[in-house]
């Protein structure tokens, strides 16, 4: 059952990174496209605004799905030495 959890997580991981750096090529096509006026260089700051928001919301999922896996390992770890 463990490792069901923990593929999950790392698959998880995979395909939430796989979408950051699609949503960031996107964005990065988008940008180029559009023109250099000031409604344009306001959106493109709002979008660049979302884009780190999103980047630090993945870093702390992250540093979470780590964690959880570190306690998943311990927790295996120890029902192996207490057999």
């Amino acid at each position: 059952m463990n490792g069901i959890v923990i593929v999950a997580i790392v698959f998880g991981s995979i395909v939430t990174l796989a979408g950051l750096i699609c949503g960031t090529v996107l964005v990065l096509v988008r940008m180029r496209h559009s023109g250099l006026s000031a409604a344009g260089r306001s959106n493109s700051r709002d979008e660049a605004k979302m884009i780190q928001e999103i980047f630090r919301g993945l870093e702390k999922m992250e540093e979470r799905i780590e964690a959880l896996e570190t306690i998943l390992m311990d927790r295996h770890d120890n029902k192996g030495d207490s057999r």
